[in-house]
């Protein structure tokens, strides 16, 4: 089979590069710069390389053309971007979703899966929450909007009768991260987590990003067409979240947990602070807006109908954080500023990696219901 991939060399595209292609699959990974680490690094894995951007319709074409299978997972994931931030955003995360489909619409693919995240049906409240569930509140950030809009354009495909199978990961968890959770992580492991945090009672079913990326491949070999499957793990507070982080090498301790409004005035300042030292607003109002928010939803219908499990928290987090440590360990010369950073390349660590050595007979269902 001969799958073509957007956001291969993101977080989550990297992990199922490697997963299609133990599969024994033919990866054919789009790449704005085929010559930057991270490609190189899907090269190395065995993917082929093909130049061309999302925001491009034709630059896809000719590759996509030949391809058994379109796997979209291309996007931009950060919260407290500026104004040039957000319209990037939208370019990559909105138009790009509408010429990956529509191309593959035009070209009659004969199966196009679409990762979008549980950040379309907006916060979940304490219940777990499934694919039947409606949206109760507004966005909350500019990412989440534009997930909400790329979904719907996933959804108007799926209408027009287009082979369309729509994938929404949760909060994805592993090594080397470039989300906030990843940023946090890699602070927690130098030693510089701030004292204070906030939304104690939030729930967040997690999920693995090896896990994520068996859910993806089940979905393009099991899932029906025109059907969305959600994959989230196990559900945590982030209060359960942190006491664990703190049984691991690291610290500081979240001493205090502060009410949301009060975070989000403690944080705005630091904004453009974190932007100019060359990080994103990892601390920001709209990282505050994400976290006092409660993601918890149910992989009911994925573990039913795909034959996908995921691994519990606790083994997430444990193998994250061993994974990280490996990392610092290599970084002890690089200043604090870039160790806080996702590396560009880790080559020679694949298969350590969050959990690369993690199978799919190790991903079975943790419970009989949900």
């Amino acid at each position: 089979m001969k799958v073509f991939l957007t956001g291969g060399t993101g977080f989550i595209g990297q992990a199922l590069t490697r997963c299609m292609l133990q599969r024994g699959w033919s990866v054919v990974a789009l790449a704005r710069r085929a010559d930057s680490p991270r490609a190189l690094q899907l090269r190395r894995m065995g993917a082929e390389l093909t130049a061309g951007d999302v925001t491009n319709r034709e630059s896809m074409r000719a590759e996509m053309q030949g391809a058994d299978v379109v796997v979209h997972t291309a996007g931009m994931y950060e919260f407290g971007v500026d104004k040039a931030g957000a319209h990037r955003m939208r370019e990559v995360n909105v138009a790009g979703t509408e010429n990956v489909l529509r191309l593959a619409h035009e070209l009659h693919i004969r199966r196009t899966v679409h990762v979008s995240s549980v950040k379309a049906f907006g916060g979940s409240g304490a219940e777990p929450r499934d694919e039947t569930y409606v949206r109760q509140m507004p966005c909350r950030t500019i990412y989440e909007q534009s997930k909400v809009e790329a979904h719907e354009i996933a959804r108007r495909y799926q209408q027009l009768g287009s082979p369309v199978i729509i994938v929404c990961p949760n909060q994805v968890i592993g090594a080397n991260d470039h989300s906030v959770f990843g940023y946090l992580l890699r602070a927690y492991v130098n030693g510089v987590m701030p004292p204070a945090a906030w939304g104690p009672d939030s729930t967040i079913s997690y999920v693995d990003v090896d896990d994520a990326a068996v859910g993806i491949a089940l979905a393009v070999e099991k899932g029906r067409d025109g059907e969305t499957y959600l994959l989230c793990g196990e559900p945590q507070t982030l209060k359960q979240t942190l006491t664990y982080w703190n049984t691991k090498p690291g610290g500081l301790r979240a001493r205090a947990w502060l009410p949301a409004w009060l975070a989000a005035a403690l944080v705005a300042p630091l904004e453009p602070l974190q932007r100019k030292l060359g990080l994103p607003a990892v601390l920001s109002r709209e990282s505050v807006r994400a976290g006092s928010t409660s993601w918890n939803y149910s992989s009911a219908k994925a573990r039913f109908e795909l034959g996908w499990g995921y691994r519990c928290a606790e083994d997430l987090w444990t193998a994250a954080f061993e994974a990280e440590l490996r990392l610092l360990a290599q970084r002890k010369k690089q200043r604090l500023l870039e160790r806080l950073k996702p590396l560009e390349s880790t080559a020679g660590d694949e298969d350590d990696l969050a959990s690369g050595q993690h199978s799919e007979a190790m991903a079975q269902p943790i419970r009989a219901s949900e």
